[in-house]
């Protein structure tokens, strides 16, 4: 075994959409693999594929990450297995369609720890052992949504907002200690999260869908070079640097017409 299939790759939401294509990539790269994620029969099929294709170790653990302290679960688990994470891809995320008053608050709250305190206690935990080790690295996936307040999204791009600027923060604080941290900020993409969140797909979502594949990729390549933030697909590098030019109140009237229904 060569030194690059030693090494171990954490994936959350592993089950679909973006954590298929992390684990996929990472896979062809030679990675073993750490697969976790609620549903556990998509990820066995999955990971049965990678080892038979790639020569790779795959652990499946299937667990929901929704609560606090899951992160040091997880940690103990992989020390108990003798398992050290070199790259971790904080993935696993949901977002809430609707009128902020309208929507109940237990799901609300439940996005909340996912998308950001799930996110922090692992990223503490794993970039803990990856400065003691002095190397790693960290994708975070935030969104092009965190560049903005986002009518009917709004407390989803408001946690978006905090990953994207965590990460950002983390690549400047890390990267004397070797671990390399990088957010990548994809549009609409053909995942599951319209069906997740509860939005019909609107016609500006249907004109500018990417592929999860390539959105992967460009962001597996950041994380590698130690980029700090990335915005995969021309439309989207078009509409934040749009923002630039125009008022946050303005920004927020055209993102609401947008996503309406």
């Amino acid at each position: 075994m060569n030194k690059q299939k030693a090494k171990w790759a954490l994936v959350t939401g592993a089950s679909s959409g973006f954590g298929v294509e992390f684990a996929t990539i990472l896979a062809e790269q030679g990675s073993n693999l750490v697969l976790v994620a609620r549903r556990a029969e998509p990820m066995e099929k999955l990971a049965a594929e990678l080892r038979s294709k790639h020569g790779i170790e795959v652990l499946v653990e299937a667990m929901d990450l929704g609560h606090a302290g899951v992160a040091m679960e997880l940690k103990s688990y992989l020390d108990s297995r003798g398992i050290a994470i070199d790259t971790l891809i904080n993935n696993a995320g949901f977002g809430v369609h609707g009128k902020f008053v309208e929507r109940p608050l237990e799901s609300t709250m439940a996005m909340l720890q996912l998308n950001m305190l799930t996110l922090t206690e692992l990223t503490h935990v794993f970039a803990q052992d990856m400065v003691r080790r002095g190397g790693g690295e960290i994708l975070m996936v935030a969104s092009i949504g965190g560049y903005q307040a986002t009518p009917t999204y709004a407390a989803y791009s408001a946690t978006k907002a905090y990953v994207l600027l965590f990460g950002e923060a983390l690549n400047t604080e890390l990267k004397p200690h070797g671990v390399r941290v990088s957010v990548l900020c994809p549009g609409i993409t053909a995942t599951s999260f319209l069906e997740v969140s509860g939005q019909k797909m609107t016609p500006y979502q249907r004109v500018f869908m990417m592929q999860p594949r390539p959105v992967a990729e460009i962001g597996i390549r950041a994380m590698r070079r130690g980029t700090p933030s990335v915005v995969p697909g021309v439309a989207n590098k078009v509409t934040i640097f749009s923002n630039r030019l125009s008022p946050r109140s303005v920004q927020s009237k055209v993102a609401y017409q947008l996503m309406k229904n």
